[in-house]
């Protein structure tokens, strides 16, 4: 290389699931060429059923046109913007003004990293689950913020410790990332939870940003935080499609709150792209209009797998919680399980036995943080016929 990286870059590596899937890729070709069958992932939530048919209709209308393959506003277009606010309504109770309020993404995921780019300068704070999502923290690195971890614990139903907070030192801290249905764990939300964080954002100035992708998945009643009151002062919210409606690979997402945080936002991400694929958009308009059947539809096959991965725990005697929400299922693996190895957690040690005998790759919990090190996560987005397939290999294993 001729010049040296960013010491930014330093503070990150590669992100964990790029790199095992890299793994697997070169495992699954000398198994193939030893005759042996790919190996079964478990790992990633990206959903396998099909988007909502009038959805990909939209999509597949809309491309014939040659005007649409331009670049688009930055804002997204109107119809799509109402469209948000519409689902909001709906599902959620919460009047959002589609003109200043939402912001069109492509995915959810890009606006970690625009958030802290909008808000957070050199040495700012920034509050962030353990366990949690991998990206909180290394789009605070980048930015060069500093990480204070707030630890999530299962007797507390994964929840946080405010009594805790409240005795940390809280000057200089900006944002607080939250995610309920919260991922690895599948805690549910409660209004009482998106209550007391409310609270806790307006009394000490901190930006409660709550990633919100899951609230469909095994969920009967979908919640945002902006439905609690004075939310608006304190709060914004993340949502996507990716996961209720099937299309992860069409990045499509939101960002909602009140109009100057929109706003900020919006300086930044007018700088890093050029607006989102006019047919999209209005394919995800369509899949926004889905009727509760859609939901009803989704959850049922979701709950039949949940089950299935349930079994797979059953068999490795790792405990869990049958009621959970979300797309995967998070179980906590018996202590020397797999014999103690120095600098690997037990977490770590049955996902390498699993991938490397059995063929089977499930989430080692260490990737969420040191309160995810003795935990395991498999992902419901696999068909019930390969969560038995692998439930099949994994007790030719450990038998």
């Amino acid at each position: 290389m001729i010049i040296k990286a960013a010491e930014r870059t330093e503070s990150v590596q590669e992100y964990y699931f790029s790199r095992k899937l890299k793994e697997i890729a070169s495992m699954n070709l000398r198994r193939k060429e030893a005759g042996v069958e790919p190996v079964i992932n478990l790992g990633i939530g990206s959903p396998d059923g099909m988007p909502p048919m009038p959805a990909v209709d939209a999509l597949c209308e809309a491309a014939r046109f040659p005007g649409n393959h331009a670049y688009q506003s930055y804002v997204g277009l109107p119809e799509l913007r109402q469209a948000f606010a519409a689902w909001y309504a709906r599902w959620y109770g919460v009047d959002l003004d589609p003109a200043s309020e939402i912001q069109p993404l492509v995915g959810s995921k890009e606006a970690i990293l625009l958030i802290s780019l909008a808000f957070l300068d050199k040495g700012d704070k920034v509050l962030v689950p353990d366990p949690g999502y991998p990206t909180y923290s290394s789009a605070s690195k980048l930015v060069e913020a500093e990480i204070l971890t707030y630890g999530l614990v299962e007797e507390k139903g994964w929840q946080p410790d405010f009594d805790a907070l409240e005795k940390m030192d809280l000057s200089g801290v900006k944002i607080m990332w939250t995610n309920y249905p919260n991922m690895p764990t599948g805690a549910p939300a409660t209004g009482e939870l998106y209550s007391k964080l409310v609270d806790f954002g307006r009394r000490h100035g901190i930006m409660i940003c709550n990633d919100n992708p899951y609230s469909f998945i095994l969920n009967d009643k979908p919640l945002s935080i902006l439905a609690q009151p004075g939310a608006r002062e304190c709060c914004l919210e993340l949502n996507s499609l990716s996961k209720a409606h099937n299309m992860a690979g069409w990045r499509i997402g939101m960002v909602a709150a009140e109009a100057d945080v929109i706003s900020e936002i919006l300086k930044v991400k007018s700088q890093m792209d050029s607006g989102m694929f006019k047919p999209l958009q209005l394919a995800a308009v369509e899949a926004l209009s889905q009727g509760p059947e859609w939901f009803a539809q989704l959850n049922e096959e979701y709950a039949r797998r949940r089950v299935l991965a349930g079994e797979i725990f059953d068999l490795l005697g790792v405990s869990y919680d049958k009621e959970s929400s979300g797309m995967f299922l998070w179980g906590k693996v018996p202590a020397g399980m797999c014999g103690a190895v120095e600098g690997v957690t037990s977490g770590q040690a049955l996902s390498d036995k699993l991938l490397y005998e059995a063929g089977v790759f499930i989430t080692p919990g260490f990737i969420f943080g040191s309160k995810g090190e003795d935990y395991v996560r498999i992902s419901l987005c696999a068909k019930p016929e390969v969560l038995k397939k692998a439930a099949e290999k994994i007790s030719n294993v450990i038998s």
